[in-house]
């Protein structure tokens, strides 16, 4: 402990100077708030020792004592306030010691070895990134940190580590990449720091408690003087930083060099992750249950992709930091739960409407329902706009030929307006679905004489959608109606979801969203191409896949196929469908033969 003040004292100076000065401005609210109460003081004693009498003396007496009463009384509730008020703590799952007591143990030996006090406990955040976690505000008058040991006040901060870490770096590397965190526990034990940051969560803990319940009076004074330390807290974390960093130096520095680049990999393989995969199975009520063992199959397809990442997968033959965990499935499926809820507003529990699937079944579950969803709510858009298929008027009953110059093989009842009538309609079929809820063999069947030419195709046919978007494409024309309509509709569908997980106990809005809002010619691309891969796994044999890095894949014949994506942007943005029809061709794939929705 003294080691590390004296290191501090000598290398970074600034940092307890610059504490000093956040304290100071604490000091001065103290003295303007007491002011009042001094001035009354001053003018009783006066006026009590005969000093002060006659004229207006005791009107003015009365009324500076009223001031400083009033004064006194706010400046008490607001110091309450901020002292009371718990900071916002970042959603963990706590790590007890008989987890991870080889995890415990390593973390004890790096800071021994570096003379600072070891954190008070451990917890997983689904991200990519550790940090320390002061908790000890709020936590010594709760009773401790959840999951964690009773904290008091001056306890260590806990220590906060990314979650992909301990999957995909070795215990090595890990070790390195912890080093210069876990200095930092050094600097919380100083007591002008320590004070310092205690004083800075305070107030902004209380703009929150004002701002929610309507206390201006609270809030304004907080942001004041939070304005007038901002310069010198900052410059603080700064000091206390270069100070850890200097303190580390000595610990597995060649190593070091090597694990960073391994935090940047990291990271990129688990954003795609997310927005590739997990995104797609949240957005239908599903959460893959081991993201973290994901992260390692993903990033090693990265490498494997990624040339310069040849040496990479060469590491995978050393000691993964997750052997340091009792149970890593368990602390994969809470930490894969938590990153549901913070990055797409989940639940915070498994149930009936959003419930685990494992990797293996994630093409039947996801990938294939969310095809078929996709494809019944673009249906259900072109019943809105130009009625049902087969009915008059619609561009499906113009006797639209194939691209072989016959009518369409199959006819059917006219396809219900709606994405939930179209999917009742596909549940009321035999085998429209397993026990599971996994898809089915197609329950629509084309007939083996086709009908004379002139008759109109009907049903979910992806000739019907070729047809409707054949130079329907710019401002004005049906594709720009359909985007509209499916934007809409999507929006419609996530605020009903929204407010269904609400009362369930969902986050209404996730705190840190992944994606942006797509634009209408993204979503109609999304839904035409759903449509494709649907006729292509009933027609042509194909079957739903998922790739690491991109999510939801197209498989022919056991191999991707990557080369759909122009052939749909021609429609969709040209109203040009030859490349299409000549893809399909090239795959057997019947677009006048109905598809199952689902």
């Amino acid at each position: 402990m003294s080691g590390f003040g004296s290191t501090m004292e000598a290398g970074v100076p600034s940092a307890r100077s610059r504490a000093l000065a956040v304290l100071r401005v604490r000091s001065r609210a103290l003295a303007v708030v007491l002011l009042p109460a001094a001035v009354a003081v001053v003018l009783v004693t006066a006026r009590a020792t005969g000093r002060l009498t006659g004229g207006p003396w005791g009107a003015v007496t009365l009324a500076v004592c009223a001031v400083a009463a009033l004064v006194l009384l706010l400046g008490g509730v607001f110091a309450a306030v901020v002292l009371r008020a718990g900071p916002a703590v970042t959603p963990t799952v706590p790590l007890a010691e008989a987890a991870a007591p080889d995890l415990y143990r390593l973390v004890r030996d790096l800071a021994d070895r570096m003379g600072v006090p070891p954190p008070s406990a451990i917890a997983l955040t689904p991200d990519c990134d550790s940090w320390l976690e002061d908790r000890t505000h709020a936590a010594h008058r709760r009773g401790g940190i959840a999951g964690g040991p009773q904290s008091a006040p001056g306890a260590a901060p806990v220590l906060v580590i990314g979650s992909p870490f301990l999957w995909w770096m070795r215990v090595a590397e890990l070790r390195a990449v912890l080093a210069p965190v876990v200095a930092g526990t050094g600097p919380s034990a100083h007591p002008d720091i320590a004070d310092a940051r205690g004083f800075v969560r305070g107030l902004d803990a209380a703009v929150d408690v004002g701002g929610r319940r309507g206390l201006g009076w609270i809030a304004a004074p907080a942001r004041l003087l939070l304005r007038l330390c901002r310069t010198d807290a900052a410059e603080m974390e700064r000091g206390v930083a270069a100070a850890a960093s200097d303190r580390a130096q000595d610990v597995d520095y060649g190593l070091r060099i090597v694990a960073q680049e391994q935090v940047g990999l990291a990271y990129a393989g688990w954003d795609r992750l997310l927005t590739r995969v997990a995104l797609p199975a949240w957005r239908m009520g599903r959460w893959p249950a081991h993201l973290d063992a994901g992260v390692v199959s993903a990033l090693t397809e990265l490498s494997r992709r990624d040339r310069l990442a040849e040496g990479f997968t060469s590491r995978l033959g050393e000691r993964p930091a997750c052997d340091l965990l009792e149970q890593p499935g368990a602390i994969d499926e809470a930490t894969s739960l938590l990153a549901a809820r913070l990055f797409h507003g989940g639940p915070a529990e498994a149930g009936p409407d959003w419930s685990p699937v494992d990797w293996a079944a994630y093409p039947e579950e996801v990938v294939d329902r969310k095809w078929r969803t996709e494809a019944a709510r673009l249906h259900a858009a072109l019943d809105a706009l130009t009625g049902p298929a087969g009915s008059p008027g619609s561009p499906a009953s113009a006797g639209a030929a194939s691209p072989a110059g016959s009518a369409p093989a199959a006819s059917m009842t006219p396809a219900p307006t709606s994405a939930a009538g179209a999917a009742a309609a596909a549940a009321g079929s035999p085998a429209a679905s397993g026990p599971s809820g996994a898809a089915g063999p197609a329950t629509i069947e084309a007939s083996d004489t086709a009908p004379a030419a002139g008759d109109a195709f009907t049903g979910p046919t992806l000739e019907r959608v070729l047809g409707c978007l054949a130079n329907a494409a710019g401002e004005g024309g049906l594709g720009e109606a359909l985007a509209g309509r499916l934007s809409a509709e999507l929006a419609r569908e996530e605020r009903a979801a929204g407010s269904a997980g609400k009362a369930r106990g969902a986050d209404a809005v996730p705190l840190f969203p992944l994606q942006p809002p797509r634009s209408g010619r993204d979503l109609l691309a999304d839904h035409v191409t759903a449509m494709v891969c649907c006729a292509a796994v009933d027609s042509a044999g194909a079957a739903p896949g998922m790739d690491w890095l991109d999510g939801p894949v197209l498989l022919v014949g056991g191999d991707r196929r990557s080369d759909l994506a122009p052939r749909v942007l021609c429609l969709v943005e040209d109203g040009d469908p030859e490349p299409l029809r000549e893809w399909l061709s090239a795959l057997g794939v019947r677009p006048e033969k109905p598809v199952r929705l689902v």
